[in-house]
């Protein structure tokens, strides 16, 4: 049986157990308080029917009015201990999960696709937030106040509470264990829809003018629309367990009244046989205490299905992090240092196994990068030529063949040298809502004002820079989006160009940049002279912009090998080759 990932997730939260304590003590407290008040309500109205003197009354009324105000004071105080568990949770997850995605393998993040990074990195660790909310504390409040409120009810007729027990197991156990039926069913046909559906609704958003000059924002709406048609249909599927679950609360609370109303009215007497004798008061408080015992079972449903999709979101976040913490064979023996000599052999590259669709891994290749190279990777799109970079720079493991970094196997050596001397800059490199110097300092810590400008001038936003207020101290307050398209391109290009990486694997560098900028810049990258790169560093560099004169060492075609396996194996050589060219 595979083991429960939910209490091993959960200790990623990292919860209080005084505020968690806090919390069910406050939630206690306030249904106690609605307990307390049925009862005492069922007394009071039976009583006053009597017309008994006023002064017999008055600690009731007080204590009704009490009760009433106390209620509502104690449900402010459990939503704010809640929450502030839950929130301080998700905060110390998402600060755990980041720490270990940076210091771990970086494959376990690059391995999956967009939408599903950010789903596990994001509503999955939501999920794992709403346990508190919605099923720790609201079950362990239950249980303490039904228990409560049978052993009240014992008190007064012990049948009575009897059905109240049954009825409470009928809203407490079976409704939950159908709405977590129908949350399995939801989540297990709609969990992949909804990651294609993010995943596709992020590339619409995000490259909305791209799609619409290429003519395809429209095909990518509408997929968008198909998976998010999906999930609509996973979750019609599991509405007839859930309308079950929903009625079961309602009809255990009118069996409940029912009975006990019948066992009031007809069990007892003086004499403990004679019907009708039972007090007014007591018969009262049988038929009025249900109704409020039933206000802590009708939670439970929700927490059924809040511990279902926890259970789901758990088994995700795990997933990404044990593939973070893998170190994938001998990892730390051997360290990298330059100069770094890259080689492919019969490299066939494509996405881990579950996102792979069928051909769409490369064809084998052979790869031959030499320090202080120039590369450049063309062909359409889909072609593969991410992946490709991916997997050179030990981010996706081969489909087939190997990558072996100065002769070692890129699975055996140190991760950390290994990101340091092979650098993939991604074309979606994320900006952040800091200063364009911190943003550069992603890829070199102890970078300083002059390394930035001399860099950032170097990829021709001097200009830019110097019309800035404060200049590279100044803030790009919305991130990515305070920028033109070229602009981040540019600061991408810049970032990598300060980093300390001597292999430098660029995704498409001068996407949106005019045609004779981005020629200008290729050819720059391109050519060992070109100033913008030391000799030494080897540059691969994806592209669909190559200009003629560009320069490189070699050149890759990819043509439409990773739609049908043809045209991969065209590699052409501008130039003699290395030894010949020097």
């Amino acid at each position: 049986m595979t083991r429960d990932p939910l209490p091993r997730a959960l200790r990623l939260l990292e919860l209080s157990p005084r505020r968690v304590l806090t919390a069910i003590a406050a939630g206690v407290a306030t249904l106690g308080s609605a307990l307390a008040l049925a009862a005492l309500s069922a007394w009071l109205i039976t009583r006053a029917w009597q017309m008994p003197p006023v002064l017999d009354l008055s600690v009731a009324v007080v204590s009704v009015r009490a009760l009433g105000i106390s209620r509502g004071l104690f449900r402010y105080l459990e939503r704010l201990a809640t929450h502030d568990a839950a929130l301080r949770g998700t905060v110390a997850a998402r600060a755990g999960i980041y720490r270990r995605l940076a210091a771990g393998d970086p494959a376990a993040a690059a391995g999956l696709r967009r939408g599903d990074l950010l789903a596990r990195t994001g509503a999955d660790v939501d999920a794992l937030g709403d346990v508190v909310v919605r099923a720790l504390i609201p079950m362990a409040v239950s249980v303490v106040l039904a228990v409560a409120a049978v052993v009240g009810l014992a008190l007064i007729s012990p049948a009575a509470a009897l059905v109240l027990a049954i009825a409470l197991a009928v809203s407490g156990v079976l409704a939950p264990m159908l709405s977590a039926r129908a949350a399995r069913m939801a989540e297990a046909d709609g969990a992949l829809a909804s990651a294609r559906f993010a995943e596709t609704a992020v590339l619409a958003l995000d490259h909305a003018a791209e799609l619409r000059v290429a003519g395809r924002l429209d095909e990518t709406v509408l997929r968008a629309r198909g998976w998010d048609g999906e999930v609509v249909r996973a979750t019609d599927r599991a509405a007839i367990p859930s309308a079950f679950a929903g009625a079961a609360t309602p009809l255990a609370i009118g069996a409940s009244v029912l009975g006990s109303l019948l066992i009031g009215t007809t069990l007892y007497g003086p004499d403990g046989g004679t019907p009708g004798a039972m007090t007014p008061m007591s018969l009262a408080i049988l038929v009025l205490v249900p109704l409020a015992a039933f206000e802590a079972t009708s939670a439970l449903q929700a927490a059924a299905v809040a511990l279902t999709r926890a259970r789901l979101a758990a088994a995700r976040v795990l997933d990404l992090l044990d593939r973070a913490d893998e170190t994938g064979g001998p990892a730390g023996d051997v360290a990298v240092t330059a100069p770094v000599q890259l080689d492919a052999e019969s490299l066939r590259c494509g996405w881990p196994a579950a996102e792979r669709t069928a051909g769409s891994e490369t064809a084998p290749r052979d790869l031959h990068l030499a320090p202080g190279s120039r590369t450049a990777i063309v062909g359409p799109s889909g072609a593969g030529k991410t992946t490709l970079l991916m997997t050179l720079a030990g981010l996706l493991a081969p489909v087939s063949g190997a990558v072996t970094v100065n002769g070692h196997p890129v699975a055996g050596v140190d991760p950390a040298s290994l990101r340091r001397e092979v650098g993939f800059f991604a074309e979606d490199a994320h900006l952040f809502d800091t200063s364009l110097l911190e943003n550069l300092r992603v890829a070199r810590g102890d970078l300083d004002e002059a390394g930035a400008l001399a860099a950032l001038a170097a990829v021709g936003l001097g200009e830019w820079v110097a019309e800035l207020p404060d200049g590279v101290h100044t803030t790009l307050a919305a991130g990515g989006r305070s920028v033109s398209g070229g602009q981040r391109r540019r600061l991408l290009l810049a970032r990598a160009l300060v980093s300390p990486a001597s292999v430098l694997l660029l995704d498409e560098p001068t996407e949106h940049l005019d045609a004779e900028d981005g020629a200008a810049i290729l050819r720059a990258l391109l050519d060992r002279g070109g100033g913008l790169v030391e000799p030494n560093r080897t540059v691969v560099v994806v592209t669909h912009q190559l200009p003629g004169d560009g320069g490189a060492d070699l050149v890759v075609d990819l043509g439409g090998c990773a739609a049908n396996g043809s045209g991969c194996d065209r590699i052409e050589t501008e130039r003699a080759g290395l030894e010949t060219k020097r």
